[in-house]
């Protein structure tokens, strides 16, 4: 992956062959081109936790017709700036029982992203 300057407050990701855009808000300089990494870090989770509840409809026989995930997030007030909370609202299928929505979130909330978020990598930042 990389990450490069392109004008403003708009940078260009490549992730293997695919192109992502990342820019800030109109009121903090940037042009509102694209969602903010902020907002593609709480995508992140979001789609992950998508994926691994589509693979538990399919490993169990249900379409997934229907599924989604809506995602909000707070920042936090105080420092150092960072979301403080996220709010995931799983939408599944209208032929998933009742008596599976418990395995399906219990399944979905160990996505990787989730994952890395309870037990957060190391990470570390060179000059070079």
């Amino acid at each position: 992956m990389d990450v490069r300057f392109v004008a403003g407050e708009s940078y260009e990701v490549m992730v293997r062959e695919h192109r992502v855009v990342v820019d800030q808000p109109v009121d903090v300089g940037g042009q509102d081109a694209a969602p903010t990494p902020t907002e593609l870090f709480v995508v992140s989770l979001a789609t992950c936790v998508a994926f691994y509840a589509g693979r538990y409809l399919s490993r169990h026989g249900f379409v997934r017709d229907g599924l989604g995930v809506s995602a909000e997030y707070q920042m936090a007030t105080d420092r150092p700036a960072r979301v403080a909370a996220v709010h995931l609202a799983l939408r599944v299928p209208a032929d998933l029982p009742p008596e599976r929505r418990e395995a399906l979130v219990a399944v979905a909330s160990h996505c990787t992203v989730h994952n890395t978020l309870v037990s957060p990598p190391s990470v570390t930042i060179d000059v070079r």
